[in-house]
């Protein structure tokens, strides 16, 4: 199957439903990025009138796991995956829509291929970051997923 923004909506909706509720949507994907926005709203706001951070980091866990789901549904193996850390850096307040941009598709590609070669759990940290409407960086997230063959 492959991977598509609709599909990649839809599975928000049923799975990841506050994110949905929150407004986070995917863009674009393909095998090399992925793109997100989320737009502030009463809904997703903390007290200072601006983005509240764990929406923001929603919308940046999304582009990094949306590219690892394809890419291991792309193996064919059955393959387990788990965001093992997190950090984050805010640079700005986020108003209005925010653009999460992942650009770490064949870096997935490599840690994989190296996962299924060694059959021993690999990790890989993804970077997404958040861009605001000029073009400004908001935030910028970083996530360690670990990755193991099931045998």
């Amino acid at each position: 199957m492959v991977i598509t923004p609709s599909k990649l909506n839809s599975y928000i909706i049923f799975k990841l439903p506050s994110a949905y509720l929150c407004g986070v949507r995917t863009r674009y994907v393909d095998s090399e990025k992925c793109i997100v926005t989320v737009k502030h709203s009463w809904i997703n706001q903390n007290p200072f009138k601006s983005m509240f951070w764990a929406v923001q980091g929603m919308a940046a866990e999304f582009t990094t796991g949306a590219l690892m789901m394809s890419k291991v549904q792309s193996t064919g193996k059955k393959i387990s995956m788990l965001v093992t850390a997190n950090s984050a850096t805010y640079t700005k307040k986020a108003t209005g829509k925010i653009t999460f941009t992942c650009h770490d598709g064949l870096l997935v590609d490599e840690l994989l291929e190296k996962a299924i070669k060694s059959e021993a759990g690999e990790t890989l940290s993804m970077q997404s970051v958040g861009v605001d409407e000029a073009g400004d960086v908001v935030s910028t997230f970083n996530f360690e997923w670990s990755v193991k063959l099931k045998l």
